[in-house]
């Protein structure tokens, strides 16, 4: 038995073997094309990491819960009303 763990769970050496077998025959590129988030507008994103006090980001969590969106929507809301950007 393989002591290799992943997220706390041991993996066994058969299961590394058909991973390695599964990446070795090829993925169907077009399936995996539909995964992961969505884009933002043309092209690719950008992480803007913005650092805030308690306070402010109490008062962003309740307004975004308020509206049922999410903190980064939020801020993307209010960027866009501060820039005038579409």
């Amino acid at each position: 038995m393989s002591k290799e763990m992943i997220n706390g769970q041991q993996v066994s050496e058969e299961q590394i073997q058909k991973w390695a077998d599964e990446a070795e025959a090829g993925y169907d590129v077009e399936t995996l094309r539909g995964r992961g988030r969505p884009t933002l507008g043309e092209g690719p994103s950008t992480i803007v990491p913005v650092r805030m006090d308690s306070a402010l980001l109490d008062a962003l969590s309740e307004r975004a819960d308020e509206r049922h969106i999410s903190r980064s929507e939020a801020i993307r809301e209010a960027v866009r009303s501060w820039t005038n950007a579409a």
